[in-house]
């Protein structure tokens, strides 16, 4: 399935991304029911008019999700075109029998096709090569607006640290980060159309907030199964190790658990690692089985 098989609009200059928009807005979305029966169709016939229309009720979808990467300083019409790409993937490769929502599946790989935009964009040099690099680039807009809301330049010391330890990165790569970024947020009131439509109007579109609720309400609910399903494989001292550091409210320290296990606090360390390891390995793959992943 390619899109120069498909109709449906395209992001150009010449339109505008105003007009973009409104003409995703058009497409009606779909109830589970006609949702599985295109799906259905797609999969058994290859019939390009179904995906047409699995593709094009969730077009609002991926630009709800775009607009969570305009602040790195890209033409957010680039970056719906990528994550357009990545609902196209998941429309491809969606089964409809696993029984879970389109949109549910879709964000998955909406997501990843935008990130790697991101990333391909800025480049690795700019950011950085290791996980935790990529994953403070990813998650700092989000933990800033927690830790220190409205925010702007430089953060506070006491902050930068916060973040630093939350991330596992260095103080000096969230203050060189956030300085990267800064300055490359588009206003929430800048236009984006001829017709004088702001941002802000646009993002309060209750429908579309709706749907991505219920994906990710979904969602949430999946791994809720997921690590329920998964921590199985671990042994009692590894869970219970493994909730002492990272599922109780109160995480034990490392000392707590050396006293109670009798062990060295390297020991609880190693332990608790080797678990988590192996309850994201589990997680993973069976995230995949079930349909709720990229399986490559």
């Amino acid at each position: 399935m390619s899109s120069t098989s498909m109709k449906f609009p395209v992001l150009s200059n010449e339109g505008g991304l105003g007009a973009y928009l409104d003409q995703i807005k058009k497409f009606p979305m779909l109830d589970a029911e006609e949702e599985y029966m295109l799906a259905k169709n797609w999969k058994s016939t290859g019939n390009i008019k179904s995906a047409e229309k699995l593709v094009t009720s969730h077009l609002r979808l991926v630009a709800k999700i775009a607009m969570g990467y305009k602040g790195y300083g890209l033409p957010l019409n680039e970056i719906i075109s990528e994550g357009n790409v990545g609902l196209m993937q998941a429309v491809k490769k969606f089964e409809p029998e696993k029984g879970f929502r389109l949109a549910t599946y879709a964000m998955w790989w909406i997501k990843a096709s935008i990130q790697e935009y991101v990333l391909r964009s800025w480049s690795l040099v700019k950011i950085g090569t290791t996980t935790a690099q990529k994953k403070l680039f990813f998650n700092l807009k989000k933990l800033k607006n927690q830790i220190a809301p409205r925010t702007e330049g430089d953060l506070r010391d006491e902050h930068v640290k916060d973040i630093a330890q939350k991330l596992n990165v260095a103080e000096e790569e969230v203050v060189s980060m956030n300085r990267r970024l800064s300055g490359r947020e588009q206003s929430l009131n800048a236009p984006i159309g001829e017709d004088g439509d702001e941002w802000q109007d646009w993002v309060v579109d209750n429908e579309m907030d709706q749907e991505l609720k219920f994906a990710q309400s979904e969602e949430m609910e999946q791994r809720k199964d997921l690590l329920k399903d998964s921590i199985k494989i671990l042994n009692d001292r590894e869970k219970q190790i493994l909730h002492a550091r990272r599922l109780d409210e109160e995480p034990k320290t490392l000392e707590d658990l050396s006293k109670k296990f009798k062990i060295s606090r390297e020991r609880i360390r190693q332990i608790e690692n080797k678990a988590f390891e192996k309850l994201q390995k589990h997680m993973i793959n069976s995230a995949k089985s079930k349909n709720l992943l990229p399986a490559n």
